[in-house]
């Protein structure tokens, strides 16, 4: 088994602090790669909360007794004193994030992004932006750099926003279309830059133009060009404001190879060329 995880105490140290409105103790990666069975026994739970992230294959959960296979997708919920009983079997591929915490501001907060309190276990889609807060937080945990604290509780509150966005959005948008919004936010975001043809993306994620387009429209309110364009002038506007690289690697940098077309897209864009918002910039 390949475990990642950092802790505040010791390992398995059930930690709980009422001083601070929320305390993350632990975090956490496991995948199981040669065991066959990696299992998890607390008959009474923990004094703590701990939140799991089902990223890949499935993982066995018991509650009151009943088995149920909570796929991946899926984040489980354990409040203090809840029973823990759980397996990892190498056969069912399973990845997993999880992570610890406490304080008095704990159950005001789950309330206020809309935590199911009558269910451990949700749906929360595949979106990339989860398995990087987890790992972002372990790595603070590991190295406590200054005001690590601070950074763990931010990623750990913005895993609790992307939830709560999801489970609003899926009231009126299939899962599965908002997981391939996510997806290619997250590309076009890596990819701005280049030469992205939207047919062609949507065709390798087995998706027609016209239904791809529409659906980002419907998530996104923009298109995926609109999208991309926004992403490549907010991006020249920075580097117009906070470099000192010419007109033409600025153009380069945002996916231009011509800066006289990039300049005529800018000024529809942001209403003045690059070099008279160069020079705004002066006044």
């Amino acid at each position: 088994m390949y475990i990642n995880s950092a802790y505040v105490g010791k390992k398995d140290e059930d930690i709980v602090t009422l001083n601070k409105p929320i305390f993350v103790t632990a975090a956490g990666y496991n995948k199981v790669i040669s065991r066959r069975i990696v299992e998890t026994m607390r008959p009474r739970g923990r004094h703590d909360y701990q939140l799991i992230y089902i990223a890949a294959g499935k993982v066995r959960f018991y509650f009151d007794g009943q088995e149920r296979i909570v796929p991946k997708g899926n984040m489980v919920l354990f409040r203090p004193g809840v029973q823990q009983i759980y397996y990892h079997y190498a056969v069912d591929k399973p990845e997993s994030y999880w992570v610890h915490f406490t304080g008095y501001d704990v159950e005001r907060l789950l309330d206020y992004y809309g935590m199911p309190k009558d269910e451990c276990v949700f749906f929360t889609g595949t979106s990339p932006d989860y398995p990087w807060l987890f790992l972002k937080m372990i790595q603070e945990l590991q190295l406590r750099r200054v005001k690590c604290e601070d950074f763990i509780n931010l990623n750990l509150q913005h895993i609790f926003l992307a939830i709560n966005r999801y489970l609003l959005e899926g009231k009126k948008i299939k899962s599965e279309t908002l997981d391939e919004i996510e997806r290619a936010t997250h590309y076009f975001l890596e990819n701005y830059n280049k030469d992205i043809i939207i047919e062609d993306y949507a065709k390798q994620r087995g998706m027609t133009a016209n239904w791809f387009t529409q659906s980002f429209k419907k998530v996104t309110k923009y298109t995926p060009m609109q999208y991309i364009l926004s992403l490549r002038m907010n991006n020249a506007m920075n580097m117009i404001d906070f470099s000192n690289h010419t007109m033409a690697q600025i153009a380069a940098a945002v996916g231009y190879n011509n800066s006289m077309y990039f300049s005529r897209v800018f000024k529809k864009y942001v209403g003045m060329s690059p070099t008279e918002y160069k020079k705004r910039k002066n006044y």
